[in-house]
């Protein structure tokens, strides 16, 4: 157990599971995933000394969970594996290279944590600056792990981060999901959000920038980095700044397995190397500052999305696709 580590800055707590990836000749591959764990393992490769707080399973599944975090260099908050077994996620990849999911996750190690466990594994954690979680995380059916967490957090005075990232496929009740949804980034500092995410919120708008805004103005964050894919990314500030960037050629898409999670872990990169607190959106924000988290997370995503499944690029190669002008800003 990690315990007085001043050297960890970051937190993320959230699902870790195998993507059961089908292939062209309808046979699945296992591989290791879960939208946390891929933004813990980005985090790690770009130098963040992060810490995950669920626990993984005794099983096979979850030894190699274990082990693909421990090569990234992340710290375990419980390195003791647990009965439970590890979550499954069956991954149909369609033809414009987006996955569809379908989820196993009843009794299963990585929901095998607690409020009180989450808040004592951060409070070991002097030099704590940001939590960050979303995805899964985001289910009903766990409000009484994470919603007690992030109250804790906010009172402690870190910087919360949390990535609506929807799956309503898998989710029974879904006006009962975008509430809980809606209600948990009243938590956060910082919200990332995709188009995709923001029409499966039933976001009133009449454009992915107007309904980011919404969500925004209905939040108690100071920032919010939305994403378009293709079209590039916003980064919108409680006081009504709209900064943008995007890639400026085409990219030769394997797929985007990971894609949020990456730009994500570039977001937070740039806001711990700028110095960016939770307030940061409710002051000016320098165009540098915005410029750097917006090249920093697009670079992160693009190099993802270039290999096979979710592979986050380390901090070198982020800074050479920024150096390299492949990211416009404004």
């Amino acid at each position: 157990m990690v315990h007085k580590n001043s050297a960890i800055q970051v937190a993320t707590a959230g699902e870790a599971l195998i993507d059961l990836i089908a292939n062209a000749d309808g046979l699945f591959v296992p591989c290791i995933g879960g939208a946390v764990y891929n933004l813990t393992r980005a985090l790690s490769r770009q130098s963040v000394q992060t810490l995950y707080l669920n626990p993984l399973s005794r099983d096979r599944f979850g030894r190699q969970l274990a082990a693909g975090l421990e090569a990234d260099g992340v710290h375990l908050a419980s390195p003791g594996p647990v009965q439970e077994v590890t979550s499954l996620a069956v991954v149909n990849v369609n033809p414009q290279g987006h996955p569809e999911y379908a989820f196993y996750r009843e009794g299963v190690a990585d929901r095998a944590t607690s409020a009180v466990q989450l808040t004592r594994f951060c409070a070991d954690v002097p030099g704590l600056k940001i939590v960050c979680t979303g995805a899964l995380a985001l289910s009903p059916d766990d409000d009484s792990t994470y919603l007690p967490w992030l109250s804790a957090q906010q009172q402690a005075g870190k910087t919360i981060v949390i990535d609506a990232n929807l799956r309503p496929s898998v989710m029974p009740d879904v006006k009962r999901y975008r509430s809980h949804v809606l209600n948990t980034l009243q938590y956060a500092d910082v919200i990332k959000v995709s188009d995709e995410d923001l029409v499966n919120l039933a976001t009133p708008g009449a454009t992915p920038l107007d309904q980011a805004r919404h969500i925004l103005n209905n939040s108690s964050a100071s920032v919010l980095a939305l994403t378009r894919g293709s079209e590039g990314a916003s980064l919108l500030t409680r006081r009504g700044d709209v900064f943008q960037a995007r890639e400026t050629g085409a990219l030769t898409v394997m797929d985007t397995v990971g894609a949020g999670d990456c730009f994500l872990a570039g977001l937070v990169v740039a806001m711990l190397e700028c110095g960016l607190g939770s307030d940061l959106g409710s002051r000016d924000v320098q165009q540098d500052d915005a410029r750097a988290l917006l090249q920093n997370a697009i670079a992160s995503a693009s190099i993802c999305v270039q290999r096979r499944g979710c592979m986050p690029p380390v901090r070198d190669e982020v800074l050479a696709h920024v150096a390299s002008g492949s990211v416009a800003f404004g």
